[in-house]
């Protein structure tokens, strides 16, 4: 059995997405030319968001692509079920472009490592930037965000952060924590 408890209301989602945001607008205005490039699921929406949050500070608009990191995961032999795949759309040259990848919740850092594989499958960057609307702390990569929207750390190692977004949801943004039962699977994305 799961339950479930209410980590981050609608309106602190909307603060930590402003934070992340006013993270990267400083980088944004000094060097306009890099890509936002949202990890399905709810990394696609929260670049979407800080796009149209730098266009409406700049006037600029960065491109915004989505990747799916489904076929990269070193996890994918272990599931239960066929996973889904999504598409992984690109609409710019991946080679020596400035990327900041978006995702929304940085925990154990598999996601990220499994993104780094599928970004340089599309070409080299000459960079690559992580932007994380929710930072857990503990991950077992050596990875960390360079752009965080809200620290998490009082979370214990047992406990999924799961971020619920309108766009993908239908409901306002809010962000639940769930209690798993010990035999589950607590490696998190």
């Amino acid at each position: 059995m799961t339950a479930e408890k209410l980590l981050l209301d609608s309106d602190a989602i909307r603060d930590a997405v402003d934070h992340l945001c006013e993270a990267i607008l400083p980088d944004f205005r000094e060097n306009p030319d890099f890509a936002l490039l949202g990890l399905h699921k709810q990394g696609v929406p929260l670049a979407g968001r800080i796009a149209g949050y730098l266009e409406k500070k700049t006037g600029l608009r960065p491109p915004v692509g989505t990747l799916d990191i489904t076929m990269y995961r070193d996890d994918i032999g272990l599931r239960s079920s066929l996973p889904l795949i999504r598409e992984t759309l690109i609409p710019f040259n991946m080679e020596n472009a400035k990327v900041i990848l978006v995702d929304d919740v940085l925990s154990s850092g598999r996601a990220i490592r499994a993104a780094l594989d599928a970004v340089t499958s599309f070409g080299r960057p000459a960079r690559i930037r992580l932007a994380e609307l929710i930072n857990r702390g503990r991950p077992e990569y050596p990875i960390r965000a360079d752009y965080v929207g809200v620290n998490a750390f009082d979370v214990a190692p047992e406990q999924k952060i799961v971020l619920k977004l309108a766009e993908n949801d239908g409901l306002d943004a809010a962000v639940t924590l769930q209690w798993r039962e010990p035999c589950a699977d607590t490696r998190g994305e």
